[in-house]
């Protein structure tokens, strides 16, 4: 007797095996490409942490500038590997779309989820060794820790539904949206104090949803930390909920395009 397969049934098995062909193509792209993933951030810390310590900053905020610096790149991070890597996910799948169970919008959700999985664990990995260094890195608030970082990947995961249609409609906006990253590198507050920057730029600067995630990030490994007033974790859940409503909507309206471009 043949059993009768679900429409959630089909969708979970589409969604582990796309999980597991991101997977190894992320991972065994290249020599060491599973190495790179974890040498890239620490290269940056380290020579972020070079300079500060050279103007003799040892606490920034009134934190570790080792661990604020960690917590600001890793942060940041989530984000930026979310949106640029699921912003590719539906041109480098292309060749599924002959299988009528794989749709688009399964190739950049199951990519944004490898790259939440991967730097979860290159963050579990940096900070632990940074803990054997000696480096207080325990959060006094872990949830405010996992909700600042779950939030700036939804926000990346939302990015990049929108880009992954736009890319795909216009390529020319598709080769924009990689630029943005740079400014939005130094607008979030990654290499920058926000708490330090008079006003009125702090608040031009908060209006960007990112530099939230980053500062609450922070204030949960440290209570103390002076955070920008204009915090809101709020805010960055609801703009990170606009973003995947309007993501959604893009694949839902322009699917059969998608899939025939």
């Amino acid at each position: 007797m043949r059993v009768r397969r679900t429409s959630i049934n089909i969708t979970l098995s589409v969604w582990k095996a796309l999980f597991l062909r991101e997977a190894v193509s992320r991972l065994a792209t290249g020599r060491a490409a599973w190495l790179w993933l974890v040498v890239e951030p620490l290269i940056s810390v380290v020579f972020l942490l070079f300079i500060f310590t050279g103007f003799r900053m040892h606490t920034v905020g009134g934190i570790n500038t080792a661990v604020w610096l960690m917590v600001g790149m890793m942060a940041f991070l989530v984000f930026r590997r979310t949106g640029t890597q699921t912003q590719n996910a539906v041109d480098a799948n292309r060749g599924l779309f002959t299988y009528r169970q794989v749709k688009p919008i399964d190739t950049v959700l199951m990519r944004a989820a490898l790259e939440g999985f991967l730097t979860t664990l290159i963050t579990v990995i940096l900070f632990a060794a940074a803990a054997l260094l000696g480096v207080d890195v325990v959060p006094e608030d872990p949830l405010l820790v996992l909700e600042a970082f779950f939030g700036l990947w939804l926000i990346g995961m939302g990015f990049g539904l929108i880009t992954s249609v736009v890319g795909e409609l216009i390529p020319e906006l598709g080769k924009i949206s990689g630029f943005v990253m740079t400014p939005l590198y130094f607008a979030s507050g990654a290499m920058i104090p926000l708490a330090s920057i008079s006003q009125p730029y702090r608040d031009w600067l908060m209006f960007n949803p990112v530099a939230h995630g980053l500062e609450a990030a922070r204030l949960g490994f440290a209570s103390h930390y002076h955070a920008p007033s204009q915090l809101s974790v709020a805010y960055l859940y609801g703009f990170a909920l606009v973003l995947i409503f309007f993501g959604l909507a893009l694949h839902v309206r322009y699917a059969s395009r998608l899939i025939t471009q």
